[in-house]
């Protein structure tokens, strides 16, 4: 799980955050010592997907604020989950670092074969990186429309400047504007 505040530890290194749930979950508890080597590797590799080769050795307080949110996707990752739940995790980032970690996600996401599940108020994230999206209402929390996303993928950030983007975008935006009369 990843959260829109990336809550790493602020006396660990990037590396050493990456490395905190295999500290935790078992089997990975039990095989840190015997498997160090390995679960290293993997954390420099995950590091690497995401564009932070050299910044194992940086503390968060050294990292900018993307920076630290594709840690903390790394971190979510290490233990090699086959569900990513993400809970608003590019709301505090600027425009083009959240559309660069879009991209992140929608590369990570087709590498791992994982399912991802991703709650967002940013309806041009949704439409980008969703098969399915939810349209929910607010408390109780109640799911008014399921749409499907058919357009192809991979998708470049280009298809957000297509029509059809836009049309699935506003369609989504008219049931929220209906469900909040």
């Amino acid at each position: 799980m990843a959260f829109q505040a990336p809550t790493l530890l602020p006396w660990r290194t990037t590396l050493e955050n990456l490395l905190l749930p295999l500290e935790i979950v078992q089997p990975h508890r039990s095989e840190l010592r015997r498997k160090s080597h390995e679960y290293v590797a993997r954390a420099r590799n995950l590091l690497t997907s995401v564009g932070l080769r050299d910044q194992g050795d940086k503390y968060p307080r050294e990292l900018s604020g993307g920076m630290q949110q594709r840690t903390s996707l790394c971190r979510a990752l290490i233990h090699e989950p086959k569900l990513l739940m993400l809970d608003e995790p590019f709301g505090a980032l600027d425009a083009f670092t959240r559309e660069e970690l879009w991209c992140v996600i929608r590369d990570l996401q087709a590498a791992r074969k994982i399912t991802v599940c991703l709650v967002t108020h940013d309806l041009r994230e949704a439409v980008f990186l969703a098969d399915r999206v939810f349209v929910m209402s607010a408390r109780p929390g109640r799911i008014l429309v399921e749409r499907k996303i058919d357009l192809p993928r991979p998708r470049d950030l280009d298809v957000t400047f297509t029509q059809e983007f836009s049309d699935i975008v506003h369609e989504l935006r008219s049931h929220i504007v209906r469900a909040r009369q």
